[in-house]
């Protein structure tokens, strides 16, 4: 693709995923990897919106995979034509362009076809079921009909994003230093779609995931919440824990981010969860990351209104490994930081699991 691209004289850039593969679930670590990949280079040279190439096929294929893994209204409604993510606007604009229209057009204009290697790979789930569709399509479930449907539960999608922000203003708190807190009473009144989708937004923001946690599991710590019994476990990279008629949400230190350096006069996120500015006089060798446990005598007051499972991943400037300042909790020379929590309520627009 990129020696097409420099033989028509477009230019481009190559981003390349450095990190370790896993083992498991590669598509998946695949798709975020490019994603992160993608809006960072966005970020960083101030683009507000990248073009995805998604089209109908793709968005048929998604309504069955979600079908398949059980998925409520918000997974069948499937892939949305835009999502917004720290600012920037991830479009597909070919949603509704069937595979064969594209293929025709570039033919027309002497550009081959360019088919991705492991779209015939039959260990991934997708895959299977790109090799169903024609008989689906024989039985009326073609991939026109299934967009449609996702169309009409988006619909239905937006309706109940409005009623769960309304749930949220009067029974959630969102804190800057990263954790969330929901009031019980509120929650066990309203109805269980409502909870559940409430719980599922801030597990995902305290979590700094655009994918929630997988619905069988949200529905079980949901069901032992609303049942009064003894909560204390983790999900989708949060911890939970009931203290009184509240439930804490607390990111899980296990799977936080690792330390970052910072340079003077950028824009970065950190974790998913915060967005750092830093002004052209940071001190240089500054570094930001959790607290972690190792708590200097100096900051503990300030972090002692914190509930006790949140303050090992407040975020810390670091020298040596040592947490120096709290930025969250008290002004920074050089630096602001801030949770994303508002592009978060944006990017429920997504698919969901």
């Amino acid at each position: 693709m990129g020696g097409w691209l420099g033989a028509a004289s477009i230019p481009h850039e190559t981003l390349r995923w450095e990190e370790a593969k896993p083992t498991a679930n590669r598509q998946a670590a695949a798709r975020t990897a490019r994603y992160r990949l993608m809006l960072g280079w966005a970020m960083r040279h101030r683009v507000l919106a990248i073009l995805l190439g998604h089209h109908l096929e793709d968005q048929g294929e998604t309504v069955l995979l979600r079908l398949a893994r059980g998925s409520g209204v918000d997974g069948l409604a499937a892939m949305a034509l835009r999502l917004d993510i720290g600012g920037i606007a991830l479009l597909r604009p070919l949603l509704d362009q069937s595979r064969t229209r594209m293929r025709a057009t570039l033919v027309a204009r002497n550009q081959p076809w360019i088919e991705d290697e492991s779209n015939r790979d039959a260990r991934y789930a997708r895959t299977v079921m790109r090799q169903a569709a024609a008989g689906l399509e024989a039985a009326g479930l073609g991939a026109s009909r299934l967009a449609a449907t996702a169309a009409r539960l988006a619909r239905a999608r937006a309706a109940l994003d409005v009623v769960t922000d309304q749930l949220l203003e009067v029974a959630a708190t969102c804190r800057p230093e990263g954790y969330a807190e929901i009031v019980t009473g509120p929650v066990r009144g309203a109805p269980e779609e409502i909870g559940l989708r409430a719980l599922r937004d801030l597990l995902r923001w305290v979590g700094g995931d655009a994918y929630p946690p997988r619905l069988a599991r949200l529905e079980a710590a949901f069901a032992c919440w609303m049942a009064g019994e003894p909560v204390d476990r983790t999900l989708a990279g949060c911890r939970l824990r009931l203290s009184g008629d509240r439930l804490l949400i607390a990111r899980e230190a296990s799977a936080i981010a690792s330390p970052i350096d910072l340079k003077p006069a950028e824009t970065l996120d950190w974790d998913g969860r915060f967005r750092i500015r830093t002004s052209a006089d940071l001190p240089p060798g500054t570094r930001l990351g959790a607290v972690g446990t190792g708590v200097p005598a100096a900051l503990k007051a300030m972090l002692s209104a914190v509930p006790a499972i949140a303050r090992p991943v407040v975020p810390a400037l670091l020298i040596g490994g040592r947490a120096v300042a709290l930025p969250t909790l008290a002004g920074c020379q050089g630096l602001t930081i801030a949770p994303i929590w508002p592009d978060a309520t944006n990017a429920r627009r997504n698919a969901y699991r």
